[in-house]
């Protein structure tokens, strides 16, 4: 990954637990909460592929597993974002681009389904039984509601400044000075310029031939 990716990926991993923790887990909403992390995980996934969706869902859950106020074993929720970004990356068109919303909310739709269902069976296997008590068919029919809800105003946006630091500005520009370099040393090396300056090479070079001529005929009547 380059440094622009995993800045961008870093700060808006950051920003989502934040919102995360302070707000998205305050509301008491009944059965499940809005995943804003699992939705960063997506749109990032989305554009940078499978591999890197599957280390920065790592990292994010496993942020997630250590902030206060986590209930569960760390590195839990790290393992569930990281399968969820590895299939997210694999759902990445080869053009890069979506050619509607449907793909997108599709997989907001499985992925928030499928890491209910991840997370409920890992917590199976440490002895977890909240979901049990809670109901997994509630869970798994609202986390798809509200993180469906959410999608909208967050991963079009997280996609779009995905693209934009994807492509390096600092790239382009040596490209252009390297354009530029080159022709101003062509310019140099040959002594031509373009534009205005044709019509007084056409000039010089008719007062050459001009000039010729009258030696040429210089040397006959001589």
């Amino acid at each position: 990954m380059r440094f622009n990716r995993m800045l961008l990926s870093t700060t808006l991993v950051v920003v989502a637990l934040v919102i995360q923790v302070s707000i998205l887990a305050r509301l008491q909403l009944p059965g499940a909460v809005p995943d804003l992390m699992l939705l960063v995980v997506l749109g990032l996934a989305l554009v940078y592929g499978h591999m890197a969706g599957a280390f920065i869902g790592f990292g994010a859950g496993l942020l997630a597993d250590l902030a206060p106020p986590a209930d569960h074993a760390a590195g839990r929720y790290a393992l569930v974002l990281c399968v969820i970004g590895y299939l997210a990356g694999l759902a990445r068109p080869d053009s890069g681009r979506f050619r509607s919303a449907t793909g997108p909310m599709l997989v907001v739709v499985a992925a928030a389904v499928g890491s209910t269902l991840l997370y409920a069976g890992v917590g199976a296997l440490v002895g977890d039984t909240a979901a049990r008590h809670v109901g997994l068919g509630s869970l798994l029919f609202t986390a798809a509601v509200y993180d469906l809800l959410l999608a909208p105003f967050t991963v079009p946006l997280i996609m779009a400044l995905a693209r934009r630091a994807d492509n390096d500005p600092l790239e382009n520009s040596q490209t252009n000075n390297a354009g530029d370099v080159a022709s101003g040393w062509l310019a140099a090396g040959t002594g031509l310029r373009i534009g205005s300056q044709r019509g007084g090479l056409r000039l010089k070079a008719a007062r050459t031939r001009a000039a010729r001529a009258g030696r040429i005929k210089g040397v006959k009547r001589l």
